[in-house]
C-alpha cells in the first residue's frame, strides 16, 4: 500500500462506519462525520472521526478516535434534577460498532480498538464514548 496520511485513515474508518448505520448494524439519531463537521450545537446522536498521528516509517503506525455522542439524561438524585450520562445508549452504540469494526478486514493494513472511555463533554449536556483505535499500515 502507498503511503497513506491522516485523511486517508480518517476516510477509511469513515467509510466502514457509515456503513454500519446504513447496513442497520448500529442505529444513531444524528449522523457520522469527520471531526470539525459536527455542528456545534447538535444534540445528536453523532459519530465523530479523527485521527492523531499517523507515520511515515514502513510499516506506517498510527492512533484515531472515534467518538460516540449521547445527550445526557435528566435523573433525579437526593431530590435534585441533574444530568447525567446516558450509559445505555453509549454502551449500545459504542458495543455494536466495537463488534462490527473487530469484524473488518481491510487490505493492507490492520487496526484494533486500544482504549475505550465515556468522557464528559464539559460545554453541553453531553458525553461522548471515546474509542482509541490503533493502526498498522503494511
Amino acid at each position: 500500500m502507498k503511503k497513506v496520511s491522516s485523511i486517508d485513515t480518517d476516510d477509511i474508518l469513515y467509510q466502514l462506519i457509515q456503513q454500519a448505520a446504513n447496513e442497520g448494524v448500529i442505529t444513531i439519531s444524528g449522523k457520522v462525520c469527520p471531526q470539525g463537521e459536527r455542528p456545534d450545537d447538535s444534540q445528536a446522536e453523532d459519530i465523530v472521526i479523527n485521527t492523531i498521528t499517523v507515520t511515515h516509517d514502513k510499516p506506517q503506525t498510527g492512533t484515531s478516535n472515534v467518538n460516540i455522542y449521547a445527550a445526557d439524561k435528566k435523573v433525579k438524585i437526593n431530590g435534585k434534577q441533574q444530568y447525567k450520562a446516558d450509559r445505555e445508549r453509549l454502551r449500545e452504540i459504542g458495543d455494536q460498532l466495537t463488534e462490527y469494526l473487530d469484524a473488518q478486514n481491510v487490505a493492507d493494513l490492520e487496526f484494533w480498538i486500544e482504549y475505550d472511555v465515556v468522557i464528559k463533554e464539559l460545554e453541553v449536556r453531553q458525553h461522548y464514548r471515546n474509542l482509541r483505535i490503533s493502526w498498522n499500515i503494511h
